[in-house]
């Protein structure tokens, strides 16, 4: 069985997502998706979410390519969580090209995505903002 994981945030859950997740679990039989949890994600990379972890996590195990959801809690945490995991491959979009290339090394294939071009939470939260 071949195995995958992503990483990110997916809150407010939006088509670019279930995009990712579906290119992501084409690529082997098993998907992992770590999602940051609300304390990572405001202490490092200073990110409010809308929605709780545990609401995101919700969201994302309803997701039918996804087969488990796990805490990303740290930076650190990918090298142990391939590891653990016995994992293949690792997916993620290519705003991050070149920042895993190191998980190489651990004998993970590491693939950069494309993103879904016309749209990004980033861009939600700006285009809901605009009308304030």
């Amino acid at each position: 069985m071949k195995r995958v994981i992503t990483y990110g945030t997916f809150d407010l859950l939006h088509y670019g997502h279930i995009n990712l997740l579906k290119r992501a679990k084409s690529y082997g039989d098993y998907l992992i998706a770590a999602i940051s949890t609300d304390e990572f994600n405001w202490n490092e990379k200073q990110k409010k979410c809308y929605f709780s972890y545990d609401q995101r996590k919700s969201l994302v195990e309803s997701i039918r390519y996804v087969d488990l959801v796990i805490p990303e809690e740290n930076w650190e945490q990918k090298i142990s969580d391939v590891h653990k995991y016995h994992i293949d491959t690792f997916v993620i979009g290519d705003d991050w090209k070149g920042k895993f290339d190191f998980l190489k090394d651990e004998g993970v294939e590491v693939i950069y995505l494309e993103r879904t071009p016309e749209i990004s939470t980033t861009q939600i939260k700006k285009d809901l903002n605009k009308d304030k």
